[in-house]
């Protein structure tokens, strides 16, 4: 049955279709890239490698959208506090 208003079935959305679930968020990309940022100063190698491994995992299983930067951060917090750690340690 159509209605006055155009050729739409009564019953229907205009939209079509039922709504989209929300979006899963950036979650271990922010977590990833504040670790990556605490690996500048605290433990690098620890903080810097599981915040590669978060951004990673949040590219390529949940496609956030900040998980490139995640990486980038904690990808020069991993390197920039291993220089840092070493320019320390021989001073």
């Amino acid at each position: 049955m159509t209605t006055q208003y155009g050729n739409q079935q009564s019953g229907q959305q205009p939209h079509g279709g039922a709504p989209k679930p929300a979006s899963t968020g950036n979650v271990l990309s922010i977590i990833a890239m504040v670790l990556g940022a605490i690996s500048l100063i605290f433990l690098p190698i620890v903080f810097g490698v599981v915040g590669v491994i978060l951004a990673i995992v949040a590219k390529t299983v949940r496609h956030e959208r900040l998980a490139t930067i995640a990486i980038v951060v904690s990808a020069v917090g991993l390197v920039g506090g291993m220089i840092l750690g070493a320019v320390v340690a021989n001073a």
